[in-house]
């Protein structure tokens, strides 16, 4: 082992997360310092890009216990479910489906205030993806069919309560939504 020996200050936080791993792992301050340099290094470019802000968010979502990880197959076989070979869903989905929208456009209310916010979270969610074609459009692709109709609808019904209208266009692949100043009531 190397003799370099380094001061380091510690502000309030540093200093209470040091103590709180020194009494949960029963190691010396100096072993555990150590470890946390050897683990950022080794992990420096997930730490410090924009993916360690969407691991983040992704935290928050999952520990939360409002949000899951579903395999998309599933997620189709739920949508799939719902439709008969018409393609009619059912009037029990549709009116549990809206719940939720009404649900989400409560708690958007105080949370987005563009249509760029609002699909950036749906994107991070995976629902879609987006690219914003200009200042107030953007192309949104679905991974599928069902799942481009469950999404559109959801976004029409959880936004009624944003400081903005959307403009929804869909084509045979993608929807083209845009954002408009809202209507005044």
């Amino acid at each position: 082992m190397s003799n370099s020996r380094i001061t380091v200050s510690l502000d309030e936080d540093a200093q209470e997360a040091l103590e709180d791993v020194t009494k949960r792992t029963g190691q010396g301050q100096s072993e555990l310092v150590r470890r946390a340099l050897t683990f950022y290094a080794a992990n420096f470019q997930a730490a410090t890009t924009d993916a360690s802000e969407k691991l983040e968010d992704y935290h928050k979502m999952l520990s939360g216990g409002e949000h899951v990880l579903l395999d998309v197959d599933f997620l189709h076989c739920f949508l799939d479910f719902v439709s008969d070979e018409e393609g009619n869903r059912a009037e029990e989905f549709l009116e549990a489906a809206d719940e939720v929208s009404a649900y989400h456009a409560r708690e958007y209310e105080d949370e987005f205030e563009s249509l760029d916010e609002m699909l950036e979270w749906l994107s991070l969610c995976g629902f879609l993806s987006v690219r914003r074609s200009d200042e107030s459009r953007y192309h949104v692709v679905f991974p599928s069919e069902e799942i481009r109709w469950f999404m559109t609808r959801f976004i029409e019904r959880s936004a009624v309560r944003l400081p903005f209208d959307i403009e929804i266009e869909e084509g045979y692949t993608k929807v083209m939504m845009t954002e408009h100043p809202a209507e005044e009531s």
